[in-house]
């Protein structure tokens, strides 16, 4: 059994056209039928440009909007027939790094509370210096120093901002991480070390997860299956490698031409 299951979803908006008086409206199919397995331990790579579907589905996924129709089935278990409050509970297993850290980051709370914050969604009557230890040990794994702990959001940089998000992710331990473009409000001189950092927890702490990017250089590398999609569908899938040096997609084909080729003398 795969341990994440996205079966037929759809997520649709219907948007009014022909102007203020008009009653015409418009079905915009954000994800249109969506069907992926992924397997415990894998990284997935979902790659498009900007307005494909991406970032709904994702959210979609984390159930923070409901899909139009469709099943998202975690561990065998169907989160899109959860109450909202059932929902709440069985996200612990699954959570999010969203693509502008500062953005998601609460500028009136430490890194402390954050994280600690997050802890306690999971161990409720953790605190005192055991709650204190889970907080260093969170910042350690993902490369801070935990003298920064009491610091807030807008001292610190943006790949250390990232860095105290994907902290703050891990902190209810989860088995599944969806990363929303987590390097694209970063400097290039820092998104390979955020790369590297989720490449690495993943291997260390048997995570799943779900890498979602416009640039398929990025995915590849990560990625140990790429999906690639294109106004709401998925138009191709395969390993990486297949993918990548083998694409049978035109828009896959397309993606790959837009990378950036380094010019030889």
């Amino acid at each position: 059994m795969a341990y994440l299951e996205i079966k037929d979803l759809e997520k649709h908006f219907v948007k009014k056209s022909g102007g203020m008086l008009s009653s015409r409206a418009e079905t915009i199919k954000a994800v249109d039928g969506v069907s992926i397995e992924i397997q415990k331990g894998e990284i997935l790579g979902l790659v498009g440009e900007s307005g494909c579907g991406k970032s709904t589905l994702s959210r979609t996924l984390m159930q923070l909007i409901p899909p139009t129709s469709g099943a998202v089935i975690l561990n065998g278990e169907n989160v899109t027939a959860l109450s909202h409050s059932e929902v709440r509970k069985r996200r612990l297993d699954f959570q999010m790094v969203f693509q502008d850290p500062y953005a998601s980051l609460n500028p009136r709370m430490t890194v402390f509370s954050t994280i600690a914050e997050a802890v306690r969604q999971r161990h409720r009557g953790m605190k005192g210096a055991e709650l204190e230890k889970k907080v260093v040990d969170l910042m350690s794994t993902v490369g801070l120093d935990a003298s920064q702990m009491k610091r807030y959001p807008h001292e610190f940089s943006g790949g250390q901002r990232q860095r105290i998000a994907i902290a703050r992710a891990l902190a209810p331990e989860p088995k599944l991480i969806i990363a929303d473009e987590p390097l694209s409000a970063l400097d290039v001189s820092i998104q390979s070390q955020i790369l590297n950092l989720l490449k690495d927890l993943q291997r260390d702490l048997g995570l799943t997860m779900i890498f979602i990017s416009h640039d398929l250089g990025v995915v590849h590398y990560i990625a140990d299956r790429i999906a690639v999609m294109y106004e709401g569908k998925i138009v191709e899938i395969g390993t990486a490698e297949e993918v990548f040096h083998n694409p049978q997609d035109e828009y896959t084909k397309r993606l790959l031409a837009s990378i950036p080729k380094l010019k030889r003398d």
